[in-house]
């Protein structure tokens, strides 16, 4: 912004009285602007508040040299305007700097923003006046301000996290920051510079410094991965496939998980070869884009740590096809976090930067600094004497902009940073429970910095705003978030971050960068489409969560929590729910089959066994087909006779595949699936008596299927536990055989429909009342119902073997699975129940779909070891024949 210009703003604010407002808006980069217009737009009266000079954001602080962004500059823009989008042509793949400065110079002066902006103005305090119920916000520069509602978009990297070493002021050279880099730039020509820092800045500048300085040190703690950006012109692919249809691409991007229109990719690490693992690899080395190889290559990259060691085996191994020096790659290879857990950067020549004679890189793990001097740097092995030195040490991030600017005052004299002493709390990171008409744009607990912030910053403003709007529609001053709201918003963050692999790095993502602060995976790791997705259904919803008051008593509050399913879960259902399929029970018993039938071809193959085995066994009437899966570790083992689900009509020995590779790998047992019959060929009681009749067969010749000789284990899913817990009950009835443990998956137990969960999950999540219904009546007649082989309930409990039973928080079959647990442990049957919340009934079956399934799995599995008289973990080193390697995810933050 010309000077004067700045003058004239000036001149406008009389210290002497208070600028009153509709809205306040502190910040004047990406979100700052976009939220003047469309403030403007909605007929609010609105003051936009900055520190800086002009508009910007990040973008006027961070000008170190080769500052520029992450994503493709395509993507990193407003969608709101077309006509903005084609009167600006980005000259770069990924835009440096100055340039992004000027894109928003271009966007403030086409839509007259800068008359609503007061630069070089800090916000010194932030307070809630109930009686007004409006924020009164004193600064540093003209009159303070008062306004109806109070937004935050001082974006996500902008507080400079300070240096934690001692000695910064006797060093007598220069001192720089990246995240205040002095807008003249640096002449670094002939001199000895030491960077502190090898995060995102770090590796943009250090390729520039080493150009220019005589000798650059880098002074290393924790490597990053980093990745070649190929800059340059934008992607033609890309470029056609916006020019193509403009419209679609933007709206792709809006429900895709990351904000780039690139799609789920379906094929998992496990599927492919080696061969086939690099192809893929290669390619996104190539393209050079980070939401691509973050995305791409297979499905189980982000959430599995084998499917994630094979790209970063990759990456590293690139690192020393670059570097020379094998001690220097092996220091820049990362091996404390996983791939993309911590954000990779792109790079234009920063490994090969390390060949240079004048370029030293200093391994901090191994030799920490001692202390700053007067002359340079020295560690406890030397000493580095230096002109400039230059740190990239990053930013308080997520919090350390709304908390460190200002305090904040809110409802009852409470103050922000006491409300997030033990970490942020907030509903869908944009609003504070006890903070009214406060809100953030890409806060904490929003999908932010894991996302294409352009995207995100779009969708939080015209979410926020268009609820300012509705609100003063319908005559409601205030909007403020409830307790419940919040709450239910950080279990469901908490359930979403156990999805990735995020939780297992220290970043900045969760504080671990700034000492002192409580960590915690900040960001949303939901999604971008997932998010919105959850934001319009609050608003369809009477806006749940939020509590709105007006004049007069006037008052609206729908309390509640919006998402109580897991995440995965979820995506699970409104895949289903989009796919508008008939009930099953409207398909007949072989349409349901052959519908079932095609839908296990859609799920991801079950995970590589020892060996996978198939045959006949004796059940009750006749020969019946069973599949076994061996472990790859040398037997003789314990063995698990398996029934699987479908309503006693539905699957057969092969529908399970997947949940009996993995409990055959968590155990490391021998898993045998039985063919059981089915109705309406096989009414009541064939099933069970082909359970019993199975698992008999199995004891007798577990020697002839490698297993070990003694009792055997029992267990099932759905139906399947139904017949694994009577096979209990007949074994103990007719003599044998002998049954060490019996798992029960979200068994049906009894013929009762009365029990509260028929009625809560009747339907919505796939399992129906009325599926349940149809099963029964195809399955066994009303008379026989009560038999205990139908309803093991109403059986003889005593003496039974111990059992682990699990049930599902969204399952009809709830509640009688936890009551069979029930009557077992008052029978005197030692128990073990997991009450899986937000899971619905498929959940532990859904391997590697249902992710957060994973750690019922595993305590699903302790049991059955326990039950066998194993150890309850299974050392993974004696299948895979090496010593388990686990990350060191207590490693010192970078």
């Amino acid at each position: 912004m010309p000077d004067a210009a700045v003058a004239r703003a000036s001149e406008t604010n009389n210290p002497s009285t208070t600028q009153q407002v509709d809205v306040a808006v502190i910040g004047a980069g990406f979100a700052g602007l976009y939220a003047l217009h469309r403030l403007r737009k909605a007929g609010f009266t609105a003051v936009g508040l900055d520190e800086a000079g002009d508009v910007g954001g990040t973008w006027y602080w961070n000008r170190y040299p080769g500052a520029r962004c992450d994503i493709q500059t395509i993507d990193y823009s407003y969608t709101f305007d077309p006509e903005l989008e084609t009167a600006w042509t980005w000259s770069e793949k990924y835009a440096t700097q100055p340039e992004i400065l000027r894109y928003l110079g271009f966007v403030a002066d086409r839509y007259d923003l800068r008359r609503d902006i007061r630069f070089q103005t800090k916000v010194t305090a932030a307070t809630w006046d109930e009686a007004a119920a409006r924020w009164l916000l004193a600064t540093d520069s003209g009159p303070s301000v008062s306004c109806r509602y109070y937004i935050m978009a001082t974006g996500c990297l902008s507080a400079p996290k300070p240096p934690e070493i001692d000695g910064v002021k006797d060093f007598k050279g220069e001192v720089y920051f990246t995240s205040r880099w002095p807008h003249d730039g640096v002449d670094l020509k002939g001199k000895r510079v030491g960077v502190i820092g090898t995060g995102s800045s770090g590796i943009q500048a250090i390729p520039l410094i080493a150009e220019q300085a005589t000798q650059l040190t880098v002074f290393q703690r924790t490597p990053n991965f980093a990745l070649p950006a190929h800059n340059g012109p934008a992607p033609a692919d890309r470029m056609a496939l916006l020019q193509g249809d403009r419209a679609v691409y933007r709206e792709q991007a809006r429900w895709s998980m990351a904000g780039v229109p690139w799609p789920q990719q379906a094929a998992v690490s496990w599927q492919l070869s080696d061969a086939e693992r690099r192809e893929r690899f290669e390619t996104a080395w190539g393209k050079g884009d980070l939401v691509y190889i973050l995305t791409q290559l297979w499905a189980d990259q982000a959430v599995d740590v084998d499917g994630n060691t094979h790209v970063a085996d990759l990456v590293r191994e690139k690192i020393r096809s670059v570097v020379k020096d094998p001690e220097t790659a092996a220091a820049l290879s990362p091996h404390d976090h996983p791939f993309g857990a911590k954000r990779p950067c792109l790079d234009t020549n920063y490994y090969a930067t390390y060949n240079r004679p004048n370029v030293t890189l200093v391994n901090l793990r191994q030799e920490p600094i001692k202390a700053i001097t007067a002359s340079g740097i020295t560690t406890d092995k030397r000493s580095f004497d230096l002109d400039v030195i230059v740190f990239a040490t990053g930013f308080d991030a997520m919090t350390g902009a709304i908390l460190a600017v200002h305090p904040i005052t809110g409802r009852g004299g409470k103050r922000l940073a006491e409300a997030w002493a033990s970490g942020p709390q907030t509903y869908l990171g944009l609003t504070v429970a006890g903070f009214p008409n406060l809100f953030m744009i890409t806060g904490p607990g929003s999908p932010s910095v894991l996302s294409n912030m352009a995207v995100s910053i779009e969708q939080h403003i015209d979410w926020v705003v268009d609820r300012l709007a509705a609100a003063r529609e319908a005559g409601f001053t205030t909007m403020e978030a409830t307790d419940t709201a919040q709450a239910g918003w950080a279990r469901h963050m908490a359930d979403c971050s156990m999805l990735t692999l995020h939780r297992l790095a220290n970043t900045w993502y969760t504080g671990a960068n700034v000492p002192g602060k409580v960590q915690g995976v900040m960001p949303y790791t939901g999604g971008v489409g997932p998010y919105r997705s959850i934001c319009n259904e609050i608003v369809g919803r009477g806006m749940l969560g939020f509590r709105l008051t007006g004049p007069d008593g006037a008052e609206q509050c729908n309390d509640g929590e919006i998402v109580r399913l897991q995440p995965d879960v979820r995506l699970v259902l409104n895949m289903m729910a989009e796919m508008n399929l008939p009930p099953v029970e409207t398909m007949g018993a072989a349409g349901a089959r052959a519908f079932v039938a095609e839908f296990n071809k859609a799920r991801p193959a079950g995970r590589p066994v020892g060996e996978v085995g198939e045959g006949l066994l004796q059940g009750a009437e006749g020969p019946l087909p069973y599949r076994l899966y061996r472990p790859a570790t040398p037997g003789p083992h314990p063995i698990v006779v398996y029934f699987h689900g479908g309503g006693w009509v539905l699957g057969d020995e092969l529908s399970d595949d997947p949940f009996c590779r993995d409990m055959c790998r968590r155990t490391d047992m021998i898993v045998v699936s039985v063919g059981y019959r089915h109705a309406p060929e096989h009414r009541f009681p064939a099933a069970p008596e082909d359970g019993y009749a199975a698992t008999r067969w199995i004891a007798e010749h577990a020697a002839d299927l490698g297993g070990r000789p003694g009792p055997v284990l029992v267990a099932g899913w759905s139906a399947g536990a139904n017949i694994a817990a009577v096979t209990c009950q007949l074994a103990k009835a007719r003599g044998g055989p002998e049954i060490a443990g019996q798992l029960l998956v979200c068994p049906v137990t009894d013929c009762s429909f009365d029990r509260p969960s028929y009625t809560e999950n009747a339907t919505g999540y796939f399992l129906t009342r009325g599926l349940m219904f149809w099963f029964w009546d195809i399955y066994c007649s009303p008379a026989d119902r009560t038999d205990p082989r139908a309803s093991p309930i109403r059986g003889e409990l005593n003496g039974l073997p111990p059992a682990f039973i699990a049930t599902c928080e969204f399952d009809p079959l709830r509640d009688e699975g936890i009551a069979y647990g029930e009557a077992l442990a008052k029978a005197g049957v030692p128990v073990e129940q997991l009450k899986a919340a937000g899971q619905f009934h498929s959940s532990f079956t859904m391997v590697d779909v249902v992710i957060t399934g994973v750690s019922g799995r595993a305590q699903m599995a302790e049991a059955l070891r326990g039950f066998a008289g194993l150890p309850k973990q299974f050392d993974e080193s004696t299948r895979t024949g090496r010593p388990a390697a686990p990350l060191d995810i207590n490693a010192a933050a970078g």
